[in-house]
């Protein structure tokens, strides 16, 4: 059974209720446990980020993360969203690694679109958001389409998602390290739930690093040759969270790139 990494509404009115969402003017959703198909990551065994170490890092409103990948487009899962449309209701944080802390930038949505994959098919986990405005922050470059070179070795993973199973939030961004899972090796785990065509697998056999809930739509990253960071997945579900045996699953962002640089403006908005 699949068990998404983003954050139930109940969830989230909790952390509201008692300030532990509060960034300013902005609601930021806490990381939850749930059993409904919905966000619920976050990084267990993780560490504190620097601020500025990944500054495409974003924080979504309805408990899940994003990353920036164009001018006015943060790039998330097709989960964490409930269709294509105009949208005001999401708000972006960028630009800070503690919750509560001042500064970063908080900005609304205008405009989501929902991979219509996604939807009548459950794979294609990914969807992009539309900002009111540009944060001045860099972009996050995604895995081109059909590029494998980078499933190998190790990627990183971030999020404010619970650090232990089924608990709180993190107020701060956390980020770990997790190597690749072959697609026969997850598939021993997870069988005819994983869709190897559109997912990537990364995690410990022993389990104790994860994403889990609060951690949905976030990306996993690699450097590539350049030095440069590709966001290769985009933390989609998982059995628990760091249980041994049960690896994090990703969407596989080269098997749906062209999807998405289809829908992205030269002016770094969303195609309507």
């Amino acid at each position: 059974m699949r068990v998404f990494r983003k954050l139930s509404a109940a969830a989230v009115a909790a952390c509201v209720a008692v300030g532990t969402l509060l960034t300013g003017s902005v609601v930021t959703a806490a990381q939850a446990s749930t059993t409904q198909p919905g966000v619920t990551p976050f990084v267990i065994g993780g560490t504190n980020a620097s601020q500025g170490q990944f500054p495409w890092m974003v924080r979504l409103s309805m408990g899940c993360g994003g990353a920036l990948v164009a001018a006015r487009v943060v790039l998330t899962a097709a989960h964490c969203v409930s269709g294509t449309g105009s949208n005001t209701g999401i708000t972006a944080t960028i630009g800070k690694v503690d919750l509560q802390a001042s500064g970063g930038q908080s900005i609304r949505s205008t405009y989501v679109y929902r991979s219509p994959q996604y939807a009548s098919t459950g794979v294609q986990d990914w969807a992009l958001i539309e900002l009111a405005s540009a944060p001045s922050s860099a972009f996050l470059t995604y895995a081109s389409q059909g590029d494998t070179s980078l499933n190998s070795g190790t990627f990183t993973i971030m999020g404010w998602g619970a650090t232990t199973e089924g608990g709180a939030q993190s107020r701060y961004l956390k980020y770990a390290t997790v190597p690749f899972v072959s697609d026969s090796t997850c598939q021993q785990s997870y069988g005819s739930d994983l869709s190897p065509a559109y997912e990537i697998c990364a995690g410990y056999a022993a389990g104790g690093v994860d994403t889990c809930q609060g951690d949905s739509g976030g990306p996993m990253v690699k450097r590539n040759a350049a030095g440069d960071w590709v966001e290769v997945g985009i933390v989609s579900w998982g059995q628990g969270c760091a249980e041994p045996d049960y690896y994090g699953v990703y969407g596989e962002v080269q098997s749906f790139s062209a999807n998405i640089t289809n829908r992205i403006t030269s002016t770094g908005t969303i195609v309507r």
